[in-house]
């Protein structure tokens, strides 16, 4: 019987180069960091399913209650009831502001809009982690769908808004077309946030726990339920303590709503160069913060 031909020896011994030996034989790294500009791209392709997945976050979002989508409208509609009871009321912080009840209740629901989008931001991955890694797809795409699921939960606020400043004798003007702009430069900014947040919760999931103690504290130095002219107006502070509580984004965005939607708050209640101020961070939390979470792309989902 004639013995088999001897196999030729195999080497075992890696190649020195793994990155010449990927690319002659045309492999690559799985998840790889695309281009800046792919990655605008890709995340663009999957607008539709971006859309689809905020829409379907905010209807599961109530769907176990007897309620349902009612909530969507009493949830800050209560808010501003505790926040009128407790600040309106017994603190009088009211005194000095005319039409204080839609004044508040503006300031509440602007205001929730930057609270949920900061807070969607720190599970957009982290509730989403079989997503993740079962799935080949820019992870932009998550926080973006949680700040979009934020605004059209602040769309059904606006509603009750405009039935509460209705109530109040506010009724539509020209004015009122400045409220576009300004929400579409906070939800900008909102959705940077969102990203950032994304990327920072991903390597250190604690930070979950402490953003609602830091949201709070945000809240009470951005004017919801007080009205920041008569604080500095009645007390002595330092020009950069001034400066920031005016230059605070939430601040801005909640004073542009109120301009727009408010007849008694007038132009000259607000800060100087409002405009460029509100867009300046729109545009630094928004790109700033979608670089800052395309940077780590490769790692999200490992480890």
């Amino acid at each position: 019987m004639t013995p088999p031909a001897p196999r030729p020896a195999m080497d075992a011994q890696p190649p020195q180069d793994l990155s010449a030996y990927a690319l002659a034989h045309g492999l690559s790294i799985s998840g790889a960091r695309p281009s800046l500009i792919s990655y605008v791209t890709q995340i663009w392709g999957r607008r539709h399913f971006i859309t689809t997945f905020a829409t379907a976050k905010l209807t599961a979002q109530y769907s176990q209650a007897k309620m349902g989508q009612i909530w969507q409208i009493m949830t800050p509609l209560l808010n501003a009831a505790v926040f009128y009871f407790i600040f309106g009321i017994l603190m009088n912080t009211k005194r000095g502001i005319p039409d204080f009840l839609p004044w508040l209740v503006c300031g509440v629901f602007i205001w929730t809009f930057t609270n949920q989008s900061v807070m969607a931001g720190t599970r957009a991955l982290t509730s989403n982690m079989g997503l993740v890694r079962a799935l080949h797809f820019p992870r932009a795409s998550l926080p973006i769908a949680y700040a979009i699921q934020q605004l059209q939960q602040l769309m059904f606020s606006m509603g009750a808004l405009v039935a509460i400043l209705a109530f109040c004798g506010e009724f539509p003007r020209a004015s009122w077309l400045l409220a576009v702009p300004a929400l579409a430069l906070q939800a900008v900014f909102n959705t940077g946030l969102s990203l950032i947040m994304a990327r920072i919760t991903s390597r250190a999931p604690d930070m979950a726990q402490l953003m609602p103690f830091l949201l709070r504290t945000w809240m009470y130095v951005s004017g919801v339920m007080w009205s920041i002219d008569n604080v500095t107006k009645s007390h002595h502070l330092p020009h950069l303590v001034m400066l920031a509580l005016r230059c605070n984004p939430a601040a801005i965005y909640i004073d542009l709503m109120r301009f727009a939607l408010i007849d008694s708050v007038t132009a000259g209640d607000l800060p100087p160069h409002v405009w460029l101020i509100a867009g300046s961070w729109a545009l630094l939390a928004g790109i700033g913060g979608f670089i800052y979470f395309w940077k780590a792309e490769e790692s999200y989902g490992r480890g």
